[in-house]
Formats: C-alpha cells, sequence, structure tokens
C-alpha cells in the first residue's frame, strides 16, 4: 500500500487543494490519500483560523465520495500545537509494515522545513513529495527546482544529489525527496477569505457544498 499525507490549515480547502491531490494521486500511485487539517499550526494563531470543526466539515463536503480521499482528524484529537513529526510517527505505527507513506507538501512550505520541529528526523522517517508549479513569484518550475536543491544542500545535509531515474534528491540516512510538478489551480484561502469579506463570489473557487457551508456558517466575515 502507498500512503499519501496531505496536511495543511486548509482554511477553506479548495479546488487547488483538490486537483493537486488528484495529480499526485495518479503520479505516485498513492491509495488512499489522508487529507489532514491542522489543529493548530504552530505559526499561526487561534484567532486567525476557522474552527477545527468546521474546516473538518468542508473538508468532509469537498471531498465528497472521491475515491481513494480520505480525511483523518488525528491531529484535531491531539492537545496542542500541530507537528508534522507526531502525525508520521502515527501513520507509521498504524499502518501496515509494507506500507510506503509519502509526506505531501508545496515547495514554499519545504523551503520551511528546517523551522519544522524534529525536522532533521521527520526526514528520516517519511519520503517526501514536493509539490511546484509556475506562479507569479516564481519564473518557472526549473528555478524553483533550484532553489530547492541549494535549500536542500545548505539547509539540510550537504550530500543531497538528484536522481534523474528516481527524479528525486537523494542523501544517505535519508529519505528520498520526490519532485513533482503539477497544474494546480491559482486560487489561495487566503484570496478566498478576502471574496467572501468583500461579498464576491467563490463558487468558481471552492465545491458548491463548501460555498453553501461558508455563506451559511457566516464564516470569515
Amino acid at each position: 500500500m502507498r500512503i499519501g499525507l496531505f496536511g495543511g490549515t486548509f482554511d477553506p480547502i479548495h479546488r487547488g487543494h483538490l486537483q493537486a491531490a488528484s495529480e499526485v494521486k495518479k503520479i505516485f500511485k498513492l491509495d488512499p490519500i489522508y487529507i489532514i487539517p491542522a489543529a493548530l499550526p504552530p505559526h499561526k494563531t487561534p484567532a486567525s483560523v476557522a474552527s477545527a470543526d468546521d474546516r473538518l466539515a468542508m473538508i468532509h463536503l469537498a471531498i465528497g465520495d472521491i475515491p481513494g480521499v480520505s480525511v483523518s482528524d488525528v491531529e484535531l484529537q491531539r492537545r496542542g500545537p500541530s507537528y508534522t513529526i507526531d502525525t508520521v510517527y502515527h501513520f507509521k505505527s498504524t499502518q501496515s509494515q509494507d506500507a510506503q507513506i509519502f509526506l505531501i507538501v508545496g515547495i514554499d512550505a519545504f523551503l520551511e522545513i528546517d523551522t519544522w520541529k524534529s525536522f532533521q528526523a521527520l526526514l528520516e522517517q517519511i519520503s517526501v513529495i514536493v509539490m511546484a508549479r509556475p506562479d507569479d513569484r516564481r519564473q518557472s518550475v526549473q528555478q524553483g527546482w533550484k532553489q530547492l536543491k541549494e535549500y536542500l544542500i545548505f539547509n539540510i545535509s550537504s550530500d543531497f544529489r538528484f536522481s534523474g531515474s528516481q527524479n528525486a534528491f537523494l542523501s544517505a540516512g535519508k529519505q528520498p525527496v520526490y519532485v513533482c510538478d503539477v497544474g494546480a489551480l491559482d486560487i489561495s484561502s487566503t484570496q478566498i477569505r478576502q471574496a467572501v469579506k468583500h461579498k464576491q463570489t467563490i463558487e468558481n473557487w471552492v465545491p458548491a457544498p463548501v460555498a453553501e457551508y461558508i455563506h451559511q456558517k457566516g464564516l470569515y466575515t
């Protein structure tokens, strides 16, 4: 079994998240992918994030019955900040020993991984799939991968090398760091929250049940 862990605040979840999950799932033959909302991201304050119950409900509405995509509330069940290393240990202890587990993150998030709790242990424990796409902040995906290589060498381990056959950066004692180009939609949760605040439509950015939930609950106003 090949399992993907796709964590984040998901405040709210949107079509970009769903498309990225779908593409990574297909490319890496993952089944299932768990979407894992963070209870309290260490870099955010409670007042700046919608409640865990609301974010979890929106994820359930967004994925519906999409095959091979599930929700895990493991981080919502723990007290205090959500640390990825704790989530990884949870899945490694609850899945079969022959299961392959992959952490799925965007390149911008990965380029801060040296600030995460126990990041060296994390990279020893789990393979990482780093997603990137062209956008207004980066001229090309290739430039992003060059930046990733430099970051790995200077911030994580100087012996990281790229393997073309595996499409991954490899280092002794570390799990592979795979690169994955995705054509995810140019949508951000911040953009959606701002649109709701200014009474603009969001139906093109989130699934209809999620948009209805946001309006009914009065979120982000």
